[in-house]
């Protein structure tokens, strides 16, 4: 996890704080809303994954992709910070167990792919 925070922190100039736990909160989401056999491989490659998502505070008062939204822009992120987490944990995500898989994952989830 200490690599995509870091990831974040230099290529979107946020708060390691903040970073963190939007990271968490995507993550959180992403175990919530995707078929258990699409997100484990994931999560299984990312150290500290499971650790992040349960740390995460629990979903606002909207659903789906609207409330990570909601609860992003929550930790004072703008929407173009937002799109640049989301962004940027998917392209974490290729690295770490592929193109195929990580679009399995964003073909489960209704709104995902607007961040792949």
């Amino acid at each position: 996890m200490d690599e995509l925070v870091g990831r974040l922190v230099a290529e979107l100039g946020i708060d390691r704080d903040v970073a963190e736990k939007a990271v968490g909160i995507i993550l959180a989401f992403l175990v919530k809303e995707a078929p258990a056999d699409t997100i484990k491989p994931l999560m299984d490659a990312m150290p500290g994954a499971a650790e992040a998502a349960a740390a995460a505070p629990a979903g606002g008062m909207f659903g789906g992709i609207m409330g990570v939204g909601t609860q992003l822009m929550g930790l004072g992120l703008s929407m173009g910070e937002v799109q640049g987490v989301a962004r940027t944990l998917l392209a974490f995500a290729r690295e770490k167990v592929g193109e195929d898989a990580v679009g399995e994952l964003v073909g489960a989830i209704p709104g995902l792919s607007q961040f792949a």
